[in-house]
């Protein structure tokens, strides 16, 4: 009952933020370096003119190379709490998203911190690198606490055999810029979209990736990839290709990593 309420609550909070990315003035991927100057001309008053200045102004923006100025830590443990369930299956206009339902229950424990799963979206190519690699494809698990907090667990996507949950994703997604699918019959456990091995991860001090790029988003990214083929990289760029940030400076910030011991 607990995490309902919880989830309830923070799916109001996501709403908030999203809110102000769609009621915003239009962006794209493709204007990225742009995307703190675009303005808003329905207001008339500073700052509001301008709701996408942090992109610019911000010190703590993501993504971010996973390779620069990272060092090993004794981090909290993640651990999974997902579910299976009947999801919303949203074309967002930048990207396809998964919104889980009003009364799922599956959250990320980091430590003692409970953070309910909201949605999960995806990017080709990868938004985060490690050294000079980038991935075919990421996938962002996003989560939203009750008093507001952000954690966004990222997956990079390599090349490989087929992902049975994915195609899932894939073959029920809308083609229609912000239309969206509901089917009770469709049964989905984002379980099934992390690798095998959980327990080594980067962690640093973020940003969301498209504006409003609104900071203080606790982002980790697991070191082991999931795999997708040709054909299902192919599916998911038929959607949207290159709506992937450009990588963004540390400014300062250390990035944690957590080995297996």
């Amino acid at each position: 009952m607990k995490i309902k309420i919880l989830k309830k609550l923070s799916a109001a909070i996501l709403t908030c933020y999203a809110t102000i990315a769609m009621a915003g003035p239009h962006w794209s991927h493709d204007e990225q370096t742009e995307w703190g100057a675009i303005r808003d001309h329905s207001q008339t008053v500073e700052p509001f003119t301008l709701p996408y200045a942090t992109c610019s102004l911000g010190n703590h923006q993501s993504p971010v190379n996973l390779s620069e100025e990272s060092h090993k830590s004794r981090l909290n443990k993640l651990r999974f709490k997902y579910y299976v369930d009947s999801p919303v299956f949203f074309n967002n206009g930048h990207g396809i998203q998964v919104n889980m339902s009003d009364d799922y229950d599956g959250h990320l424990k980091i430590g003692r911190e409970i953070y309910p799963l909201i949605q999960f979206h995806l990017h080709a190519p990868s938004e985060h690198m490690i050294g000079n690699r980038q991935f075919p494809a990421e996938l962002h698990f996003v989560h939203v606490r009750e008093d507001g907090k952000i954690a966004v667990l990222g997956i990079l996507i390599k090349l490989g055999e087929d992902n049975a949950a994915l195609q899932t994703v894939l073959d029920n997604m809308p083609s229609e810029e912000r239309a969206q699918s509901t089917d009770a019959n469709i049964a989905l456990n984002p379980l099934k979209l992390l690798p095998e091995h959980r327990w080594s991860h980067y962690t640093l001090a973020g940003s969301l990736t498209t504006p409003p790029c609104s900071e203080g988003v606790n982002w980790l990214i697991l070191a082991e990839p999931i795999t997708i083929s040709s054909a299902q990289l192919a599916q998911l760029k038929s959607f949207y290709s290159d709506n992937a940030r450009h990588v963004q400076d540390l400014n300062g910030r250390s990035i944690s990593y957590r080995a297996k011991y």
